[in-house]
């Protein structure tokens, strides 16, 4: 472990001057869920790996405890899995989403590396958190990885994208995901790609997860962008 500003993290450090990936996780989870990522991927070029632990300790089970970057109200999207719905958070700025840009923001300071060699993504929430952090980032980042992601304060991120125009995203999701709906996922690429970035929505059968295809892809992508 490895800690940068107030967050523990896990790392993968081939090399010093080679760019970095940085993974935030999915709610509930931790920084070890995902990184056998940075095993696995294929990647012909070689990249440093970072996996972040969620600021907040969280319950998920009883006397099972995960980590997350914000609260949220897993019951609220229970009942909506009950209506046969999803929850949408396209206009909603999640408490607490701001205080973990923040932190990760200073994470990112510490590591002293630049913007143009760090690829930010992430699962489910943490895909979101990569998200804000890149729209918003005072220099363009070299990659977005956006893994079974949403849409969130979508008017706020409508301002941010023309300043990634042109810049390439891979964004994978669930057709059958049940806790964050396909649609969703459609918004989310619409937004991003109608205000300039290129890239598209690779859907895949199956749930809230990342199979090996979406991990063959990644890796596809890492090799291709500048």
């Amino acid at each position: 472990m490895r800690q940068l500003g107030k967050l523990h993290c896990q790392e993968i450090n081939h090399n010093d001057d080679a760019p970095w990936v940085i993974f935030f996780h999915g709610y509930g989870a931790d920084a070890n869920d995902l990184f056998s990522l940075g095993e696995i991927i294929p990647t012909k070029k070689t990249y440093n790996w970072l996996f972040p632990n969620g600021n907040l300790e969280v319950p998920i089970g009883p006397a099972w405890t995960g980590r997350a970057w914000w609260t949220i109200d897993m019951m609220e999207i229970q009942r909506a899995q009950e209506r046969g719905e999803h929850r949408d958070f396209s206009n909603d700025t999640p408490k607490g989403m701001s205080k973990a840009y923040d932190l990760a923001m200073e994470m990112i300071r510490q590591m002293k590396v630049p913007w143009n060699k760090i690829v930010l993504g992430g699962f489910s929430q943490g895909a979101m958190l990569a998200t804000e952090i890149y729209l918003r980032a005072p220099e363009t980042p070299k990659g977005l990885v956006i893994m079974s992601g949403t849409l969130v304060h979508q008017d706020e991120w409508k301002q941010y994208v023309p300043n990634r125009a042109g810049q390439r995203f891979y964004q994978s999701h669930g057709i059958n995901d049940a806790v964050l709906g396909y649609k969703q996922a459609q918004k989310l690429e619409t937004l991003l790609t109608q205000n300039g970035m290129k890239g598209s929505l690779q859907g895949f059968r199956g749930g809230h997860e990342i199979p090996m295809p979406v991990i063959t892809q990644i890796g596809e992508y890492l090799n291709t962008i500048p």
